[in-house]
């Protein structure tokens, strides 16, 4: 076998590679000679059949995977021998077509090899910490938002009229071309208006309706309507209106917080508080993070692989232009071209995608089997009902779960970089945590 170099330009490479006609011949009988003791053939003991009869009989069939192992084995040898790694899979293309049994292969392969990334002193990365602590006032925000969640009502003013966002306590009947149906009705129901909870046009008929009062509605059951005896029919609801009620807060008190499972109302301000913590914690890492980011990106410079750079700018140029168009939902439009700003993030995402990647490897960072199988719960808990059908095409879909892996391997380099790096807290205001949260999302 001859393997000769044909290009080598920054980070491109190319190679012809000539397997002979007496190789291939030697691997097809490499592959008789291994499935001679197991071949049975009229007129033959299993194992005694000829080679000569062996080879007319399966070695065409065979000549195919014989030059396949063989290609595939030229290439291992390469990659173990030069040290290359390839940034995409290798172009690789037979180069006389008009090859006939007898013949030499030539082979025509091409790449980009991954670049070297050098060495990086962690611990001479200085970073800032954002420390925000739950005070007082935030602790109780939180603890008016929750009673705001954990609502009451209360009785109206007798003579009120129900508003949006009022309890009507009310028996309803159903009828459909004059007959109660099934469902249809209930007594001393509480709806509250605005909550949708009804079909549509239900709720917004009782605006204005006082206690004591009666009141037919008048409503169509959607097309599409679950019940098929219903769907699309006409309905009215004799509805007798017994209580109008307006929603007030909850007390902040020992209740309110049992309603939430803490034993009393100290208990649930340290829970809030430890969220509220647990919360900054999570917004000041990414802050963190992005500094992390953009020094690396700063001090590492390496060459890049083209075709990782053109695809990444591709792909970031469709993002984008999906989001600025979200009423084109399918992909059968026109090729997005990349602009300026597309390549140049593209190069960034793909330095540091590089650069991490080779940190981690180095580090002997991984992804254990318990912090995929949770990733994949946590996704899964996105499809309510199929969450087992869920868990099975992630385990069948290798490509899916590297889309879960990445994130994960990532977020663990950038840790074991934190715990290198210099890091120095500083205390800083919830507000000033925000605005530099949002500096994150706006570039």
């Amino acid at each position: 076998m001859q393997v000769t170099e044909t290009l080598n330009e920054g980070l491109k490479r190319g190679y012809n590679i000539v397997v002979t006609a007496n190789e291939l011949d030697e691997k097809v009988n490499e592959k008789l000679v291994e499935a001679q003791p197991e071949i049975e053939m009229k007129g033959f003991r299993k194992g005694k059949v000829p080679m000569a009869l062996l080879k007319k009989q399966f070695g065409q069939r065979l000549l195919g995977e014989a030059m396949q192992e063989t290609i595939d084995g030229a290439m291992s040898k390469h990659f173990e021998d030069s040290g290359d790694r390839p940034a995409l899979q290798p172009a690789v293309k037979m180069t006389n077509e008009d090859w006939k049994e007898g013949d030499d292969v030539h082979v025509e392969m091409s790449y980009e090899a991954l670049p070297e990334i050098p060495e990086v002193d962690l611990k001479g990365i200085s970073l800032e910490k954002l420390v925000v602590k739950a005070d007082e006032a935030s602790v109780e925000e939180a603890l008016g938002n929750l009673a705001e969640t954990a609502q009451d009502f209360k009785d109206r003013r007798k003579g009120s009229k129900a508003k949006d966002g009022d309890q009507v306590v009310m028996d309803f009947v159903g009828k459909v071309d004059g007959e109660a149906f099934e469902g249809g009705s209930a007594e001393d129901y509480p709806l509250v208006l605005g909550s949708n909870s009804f079909i549509p046009g239900f709720e917004e008929q009782l605006v204005g309706v006082k206690a004591g009062e009666e009141k037919d509605v008048e409503v169509s059951f959607p097309e599409e309507y679950q019940a098929e005896h219903l769907a699309g029919k006409a309905a009215v609801f004799a509805c007798t209106i017994k209580e109008i009620k307006e929603p007030v807060a909850a007390e902040v008190n020992d209740e309110l917080a049992k309603k939430f499972g803490a034993e009393d109302l100290a208990a649930l301000k340290e829970q809030i508080g430890e969220r509220l913590e647990a919360e900054y914690a999570g917004a000041s890492r990414a802050v963190m993070k992005r500094g992390l980011l953009d020094k690396l990106d700063e001090i590492v410079s390496f060459d890049l692989p083209p075709s990782l750079v053109e695809a990444e700018a591709k792909q970031i140029a469709h993002q984008l232009w999906h989001e600025e168009n979200p009423e084109v939902e399918g992909h059968d439009h026109e090729e997005i071209e990349p602009k300026d700003e597309h390549n140049n993030l593209a190069e960034r995402r793909v330095r540091l995608g590089l650069l991490l990647a080779e940190l981690g490897q180095r580090a002997e960072v991984e992804v254990t089997d318990s912090e995929m199988t949770q990733a994949i719960m946590n996704q899964a808990r996105q499809y309510p009902g199929q969450e087992r059908q869920f868990f099975e095409f992630v385990q069948q879909n290798a490509q899916m779960q590297q889309q879960l892996r990445a994130p994960l391997f990532e977020d663990k380099v950038v840790d074991y970089i934190f715990e290198l790096a210099e890091v120095a807290d500083k205390e800083v205001s919830k507000d000033d945590l925000q605005k530099a949260v949002e500096e994150l999302e706006d570039e």
